[in-house]
């Protein structure tokens, strides 16, 4: 298991399609280089200022060091200012354990679950009876942020995967994402 992030862009009305040109040709191999794992990008379906994606790292050490190496590096600093003129707010992250998640190529929806339950064992029960490996299933990381310039939300348990959208007994949100294509 990863640790993941899930990051959820709010953009300037009109601007994913700038930032994910950007993303993709300069941000992709750029944190690859510092060895962050950059999986899913998506544009998200109900929201046309939205852009979501996901980075894993070994460990929480690893992730700390990969991303002071990101952003104090070269391809940030040469790149930062026409990526932040695209957001109103980044910081909507959620810190993960888990698999990551990249869908297969010429993958077309897809969901991804975000779920607050309240009793950890009941959902390992739910988990055990309706997700299997393919739903790569995450939960909240809840280590110290040793990285706040890039801020994590916190104070809550959460539990993420992909696939069909189950009914759930707790309170969740289904995100509806169309992968990007590099």
């Amino acid at each position: 298991m990863s640790i993941v992030e899930l990051r959820q862009y709010t953009l300037r009305p009109g601007a994913r399609e700038a930032l994910i040109e950007l993303f993709e040709r300069e941000f992709v191999t750029g944190q690859q280089a510092v060895g962050i794992a950059v999986g899913g990008r998506f544009r998200d379906l109900d929201d046309p200022d939205r852009f979501v994606w996901m980075r894993a790292f070994p460990d929480m050490a690893h992730r700390r060091r990969a991303l002071e190496a990101f952003y104090t590096g070269p391809v940030w600093q040469e790149h930062r200012e026409e990526a932040n003129a695209t957001m109103l707010d980044s910081d909507d992250v959620l810190l993960l354990r888990g698999p990551g998640f990249a869908p297969a190529p010429g993958a077309g929806e897809v969901l991804a679950t975000v779920c607050h339950p309240t009793d950890a064992t009941a959902f390992d029960a739910y988990a055990e009876r309706h997700l299997g490996p393919g739903h790569a299933l995450h939960r909240t990381e809840h280590a110290e942020n040793d990285f706040p310039r890039l801020p994590v939300r916190t104070g809550e348990d959460v539990r993420l995967w992909f696939g069909p959208a189950e009914p759930v007994p707790w309170r969740s949100r289904t995100l509806r994402l169309e992968p990007v294509r590099a």
